[in-house]
This record gives structure tokens, C-alpha cells and sequence, in this order.
């Protein structure tokens, strides 16, 4: 696809991505230009991504860039998020994955920097993010290609991931998803971070998280079959 052949450019994703950002911004997710977001067009596999550098609050649906997941740009004049090996890295490798979060939130970073998987200690991190969320094997500089390879090989199937002494990332099949994994991953952090200060948590088994999975899945308005499928 060239840059020219513009017709499969949907501007209702580009405003999917501005409205994400203030969101992120609303919720506390983030300040100023740090992190970043992209979102994967399933019918045509076109990546919509942030721009570099700008204030979320900023950024306009023309300044959404638009690239395949080579990172050909097809649509956009501004300069794609940094971390765009790292998105289009997700996409190439997980084809359930159309939405990615990333993040420089507090508390989980915390696991970052003492490499510390994070495990479940809240019902709703069970149910739609898992029994534990890894950090990376080796710490990589932002932006790099290395860092995309070692995310994608620590998320594995997973929806989430810790960047050491850098931030988080999280995916889904959907923007709406993916934005509550984040919310959620940051909670558990804290709590279990507090906890700890306070006692000794008290884990999950791993059949009670399977049947808040579930649950979840089939009860409660199957909020994470997408994830699952």
C-alpha cells in the first residue's frame, strides 16, 4: 500500500486515538507527552498511533499518524511515537491484539525497577488481566527494536507486561479493554505493594483464579471473552 492509496484510512480511528489520550490523561494514567498509544485496524491492518512529543491534550485527529506494521507511513505529517517498533512489534506477533497501552505509571513501574513479577491480588486483575504479569528479561532503551523483541517475548499470551525502570504495556483486542487492563494493572500494584507494607499477601490458588476467569468470561457480562478467544 502506498502512501497515496489513502482510501482505507478510517478518521473515526484517528479520533479513537485522540479521544484515548485525554482519557488517559482524565484517569491519571499519565501527564504530559509520556507514553503512547496505537490502535490496529483489523479489517485493513493499518496501525493508528500517537504522535511524538506532543501534549495529549494537544494532539488533534490530524496529527495521528497512520503505518503499516512495517512501519510504512501511509497517512500523517507528524513524527510516530518513539515506541513504535514496540506496537507494531505486538501487532506482528499477536493477531488477537488490536489496541496497545503504554505507560509510566507508579506503582507497577516499581516492579520494573526491583524485576518483580506482579501477581494477582485483586479479583478484577485475576479476571481480566491474569495470575501474574512478567517484567522483561533484560532492560532495553526506549525506542529500541531490542526493546519491542524483549516486551513481546515477556508478554507472551498474557495482556500485560512490566518494562524495567520504564513503564508498562498493555494490550487487547479493543481500546476500551486495553485501557482497563491498564487501570486495573496499576491498582493491583498498589494494593499489593501496600499490602505488603501492612503484612504477608495472601495469594490466589491457581483453580480460583481459572474460576474467576471464568466467571468472568461467562457471568459477568463476559467482559473478558474477547481477551480469551
Amino acid at each position: 500500500m502506498s502512501k497515496q492509496d489513502n482510501k482505507a484510512i478510517k478518521p473515526e480511528l484517528k479520533q479513537l486515538i485522540v479521544d484515548t489520550g485525554l482519557d488517559m490523561i482524565r484517569k491519571g494514567m499519565t501527564v504530559g507527552t509520556w507514553g503512547n498509544i496505537s490502535y490496529r485496524d483489523p479489517e485493513t491492518d493499518l496501525v493508528y498511533i500517537s504522535p511524538s512529543g506532543m501534549n495529549y491534550t494537544s494532539v488533534r485527529s490530524e496529527h495521528i499518524v497512520v503505518m503499516t506494521t512495517d512501519m510504512e507511513i501511509i497517512d500523517g505529517y507528524t513524527e510516530p511515537s518513539v515506541e513504535k517498533n514496540m506496537h507494531t512489534e505486538v501487532y506482528r506477533c499477536r493477531k488477537d491484539v488490536n489496541a496497545v497501552i503504554h505507560t509510566h505509571p507508579i506503582y507497577s513501574t516499581v516492579f520494573g525497577v526491583i524485576r518483580e513479577s506482579l501477581p494477582a491480588v485483586s479479583e478484577d486483575f485475576a479476571q481480566i488481566v491474569g495470575a501474574e504479569v512478567h517484567n522483561c528479561a533484560t532492560y532495553e532503551l526506549p525506542g529500541s527494536a531490542e526493546l519491542g523483541k524483549a516486551a513481546v517475548a515477556a508478554l507472551g499470551s498474557n495482556n500485560a507486561v512490566l518494562l524495567p525502570n520504564h513503564g508498562a504495556l498493555s494490550v487487547g483486542p479493543t481500546m476500551e479493554i486495553t485501557i482497563k487492563v491498564s487501570l486495573v494493572l496499576e491498582k493491583n500494584a498498589q494494593i499489593y505493594i501496600f499490602s505488603k507494607l501492612l503484612g504477608t499477601p495472601h495469594l490466589f490458588a491457581p483453580q480460583d483464579i481459572e474460576a474467576m476467569q471464568e466467571f468472568a468470561r461467562n457471568q459477568y457480562g463476559k467482559i473478558n471473552r474477547e481477551l480469551t478467544e
